[in-house]
C-alpha cells in the first residue's frame, strides 16, 4: 500500500498530471452545472451536435495551420449553439433533426478535410484522439490550462450570478416571461455557455463522449434528490469525483481518458440508482 501511495506522489509531482487534474476538475464543475439545466429542458443532445461542430472547426483550424485552435473552434461553436436554439424555436426543421443534420455534416466534413489536407502520417490516431479524448487531457500546456481556468471561471461565475433566472427559465418559460424575465436572452445565454463548456470538455473526453459529462452527473443526482439546488450540488460532486477518479485510473493504468471517465460515470449511476431504489 505504501508503494502505491509513493507512486501516486511521484505522479502528482509531474506538471502534466497537475495540469490534467486542474483542467479536469474545472471542466467537471462547468459541465455538471450546465448539465442539470440542459437535461431538464430536454436539450441533452445539444452536446453531441455542438461537439461535432467543434470537431469540424478543429480540423479547419488544423488545415489552416493555426497554432491556437480556439481562435476558430470557440466562435464557430458559439454561433452554432445560438443557431440551433433559433432553429428549435422558429423553424419548420425540428430541433432533433437540426442537431442530427449538423452533427453528421460536421463530422463528415471534418474527417474529409483531415484526410485530404492532413500532414500527419498517423491520421487515424489523430482522429481517434480528437473523437475519444485519448491523450489530449494529459498533454495540456500551461497556456491551455490558463485558458481553461479563465473560461471555467467565467462560466461558473455567470451561472451563480444568474442562478435564479436560469432556474425560472428551466422550469417554466411562460411563467418566467410573465414575471418579466427575458426568456429569449437567457436561452441564448444558456446556449453560449453550453458551447464554451462543450469546447472545454472535448479536451477531456473527446467529441463523441462529451454528452456523458453533461448527462450522467445530472441524471445520477436525480436518482436520489428532487430539488433543483440539491440536484445541482450533487451533480457537481458526482462529476468531480468521476473525472478525478477516471484521470487517476488513466494515469496509473494507461487506459483511454475519455472512455475511462465515462465508465466511472456509468458505475456511479448504477450505485445511485440502487440507493434510490432502496430509499423508495
Amino acid at each position: 500500500m505504501s508503494e502505491f501511495f509513493a507512486r501516486i506522489a511521484v505522479y502528482l509531482s509531474m506538471d502534466f498530471v497537475k495540469y490534467s487534474l486542474i483542467a479536469g476538475l474545472l471542466i467537471a464543475l462547468c459541465s455538471s452545472l450546465l448539465g442539470v439545466t440542459l437535461v431538464l429542458k430536454r436539450y441533452s443532445m445539444i452536446g453531441d451536435g455542438l461537439s461535432h461542430v467543434a470537431f469540424g472547426a478543429m480540423t479547419v483550424a488544423a488545415v489552416a495551420g493555426l497554432t491556437n485552435e480556439m481562435i476558430v473552434v470557440l466562435p464557430v461553436t458559439v454561433v452554432s449553439a445560438v443557431l440551433l436554439l433559433r432553429l428549435s424555436k422558429n423553424s419548420r426543421v425540428k430541433a432533433d433533426a437540426a442537431i442530427a443534420m449538423i452533427s453528421v455534416g460536421s463530422l463528415a466534413v471534418g474527417y474529409l478535410l483531415t484526410n485530404i489536407f492532413s500532414s500527419s502520417a498517423n491520421i487515424n490516431g489523430d482522429v481517434c484522439g480528437a473523437l475519444f479524448g485519448s491523450v489530449k487531457i494529459i498533454s495540456l500546456s500551461k497556456l491551455d490550462v490558463w485558458l481553461c481556468v479563465i473560461l471555467s471561471v467565467i462560466v461558473i461565475g455567470a451561472f451563480l450570478l444568474f442562478y435564479n433566472k436560469i432556474f425560472a427559465v428551466t422550469f417554466d418559460e411562460d411563467f418566467a416571461s410573465a414575471t418579466g424575465v427575458r426568456v429569449s436572452l437567457y436561452n441564448t445565454f444558456i446556449a453560449v455557455i453550453s458551447a464554451v463548456v462543450i469546447v472545454l470538455a472535448m479536451n477531456l473526453v473527446g467529441a463523441l463522449l462529451v454528452s456523458a459529462l453533461i448527462v450522467f452527473p445530472a441524471i445520477t443526482a436525480m436518482r436520489i434528490f428532487r430539488s433543483f439546488r440539491a440536484v445541482t450540488v450533487c451533480a457537481a460532486a458526482v462529476s468531480v469525483f468521476c473525472v478525478l477518479t477516471g484521470l487517476f485510473i488513466t494515469i496509473i493504468a494507461g487506459t483511454p481518458a475519455g472512455a475511462t471517465i465515462v465508465a466511472v460515470n456509468i458505475a456511479v449511476y448504477f450505485v445511485f440508482s440502487l440507493v434510490g431504489l432502496v430509499r423508495r
